[in-house]
Protein backbone atom coordinates (compact mmCIF):
# COMPACT_ATOMS: atom_id res chain seq x y z
CA UNK A 1 0.00 0.00 0.00
CA UNK A 2 1.68 3.40 -0.65
CA UNK A 3 2.40 5.99 2.07
CA UNK A 4 -0.53 7.86 3.51
CA UNK A 5 1.57 11.24 1.77
CA UNK A 6 1.17 9.49 -1.57
CA UNK A 7 -2.55 9.00 -0.78
CA UNK A 8 -2.89 12.63 0.32
CA UNK A 9 -1.32 13.96 -3.05
CA UNK A 10 -3.37 11.49 -5.29
CA UNK A 11 -6.70 12.58 -3.31
CA UNK A 12 -5.85 16.08 -3.86
CA UNK A 13 -4.98 15.47 -7.91
CA UNK A 14 -7.95 13.99 -8.05
CA UNK A 15 -9.90 16.84 -6.56
CA UNK A 16 -8.56 19.29 -8.71
CA UNK A 17 -9.21 17.34 -11.47
CA UNK A 18 -12.22 17.19 -11.07
CA UNK A 19 -12.46 21.60 -10.86
CA UNK A 20 -10.62 21.62 -13.75
CA UNK A 21 -11.77 19.09 -16.34
CA UNK A 22 -15.35 18.37 -14.99
CA UNK A 23 -14.31 14.73 -14.93
CA UNK A 24 -12.47 12.16 -13.07
CA UNK A 25 -8.94 11.87 -14.11
CA UNK A 26 -8.40 8.05 -15.74
CA UNK A 27 -5.88 6.10 -13.55
CA UNK A 28 -3.39 6.51 -16.32
CA UNK A 29 -3.48 10.64 -15.85
CA UNK A 30 -2.57 9.88 -11.96
CA UNK A 31 0.52 8.33 -13.41
CA UNK A 32 1.36 11.00 -15.98
CA UNK A 33 0.78 13.13 -12.82
CA UNK A 34 3.26 11.41 -10.44
CA UNK A 35 5.91 10.12 -13.64
CA UNK A 36 5.16 6.63 -12.62
CA UNK A 37 4.49 3.45 -14.58
CA UNK A 38 0.53 2.88 -15.36
CA UNK A 39 0.15 0.18 -13.46
CA UNK A 40 1.13 2.12 -10.21
CA UNK A 41 -1.07 4.41 -11.21
CA UNK A 42 -3.62 1.93 -11.29
CA UNK A 43 -2.14 0.49 -7.59
CA UNK A 44 -2.46 4.10 -6.36
CA UNK A 45 -5.93 4.71 -7.26
CA UNK A 46 -7.29 1.10 -5.40
CA UNK A 47 -5.30 2.20 -3.05
CA UNK A 48 -7.03 5.00 -2.04
CA UNK A 49 -10.64 3.87 -3.05
CA UNK A 50 -10.37 0.70 -0.67
CA UNK A 51 -8.31 2.47 2.24
CA UNK A 52 -10.63 4.72 3.27
CA UNK A 53 -13.82 5.34 4.91
CA UNK A 54 -14.61 8.65 2.75
CA UNK A 55 -17.74 8.33 0.33
CA UNK A 56 -15.44 7.54 -3.05
CA UNK A 57 -16.10 4.31 -5.27
CA UNK A 58 -15.08 3.23 -8.55
CA UNK A 59 -17.67 1.57 -11.08
CA UNK A 60 -17.97 -2.01 -9.98
CA UNK A 61 -15.97 -4.61 -11.87
CA UNK A 62 -13.86 -1.54 -13.15
CA UNK A 63 -11.11 1.00 -12.37
CA UNK A 64 -12.86 3.87 -13.49
CA UNK A 65 -14.06 6.62 -10.99
CA UNK A 66 -17.62 6.58 -9.97
CA UNK A 67 -17.92 8.78 -7.32
CA UNK A 68 -15.88 11.23 -5.46
CA UNK A 69 -17.14 13.42 -2.85
CA UNK A 70 -18.80 16.00 -3.61
CA UNK A 71 -18.89 14.77 -6.91
CA UNK A 72 -20.25 12.29 -8.85
CA UNK A 73 -18.50 11.44 -12.20
CA UNK A 74 -21.85 10.18 -14.19
CA UNK A 75 -24.21 12.48 -14.55
CA UNK A 76 -27.57 13.25 -11.58
CA UNK A 77 -30.55 14.72 -10.88
CA UNK A 78 -27.79 17.80 -8.68
CA UNK A 79 -25.84 20.24 -11.16
CA UNK A 80 -23.66 21.87 -9.76
CA UNK A 81 -23.10 25.34 -11.69
CA UNK A 82 -19.98 27.67 -10.87
CA UNK A 83 -20.31 31.69 -12.79
CA UNK A 84 -22.49 30.17 -15.11
CA UNK A 85 -20.48 26.55 -16.25
CA UNK A 86 -22.54 23.26 -15.36
CA UNK A 87 -19.44 20.71 -16.04
CA UNK A 88 -20.15 19.14 -12.69
CA UNK A 89 -22.55 16.50 -10.85
CA UNK A 90 -22.90 16.10 -6.87
CA UNK A 91 -23.72 13.36 -5.37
Amino acid sequence: MADAQQLDRTYHFILESFVREGKAPHYTEIAREFSIHPDEGKRLLHDLMDGTKMPIWLYPGTDLIASFAPFNNLPTQYRITVDGYQKWFAQ
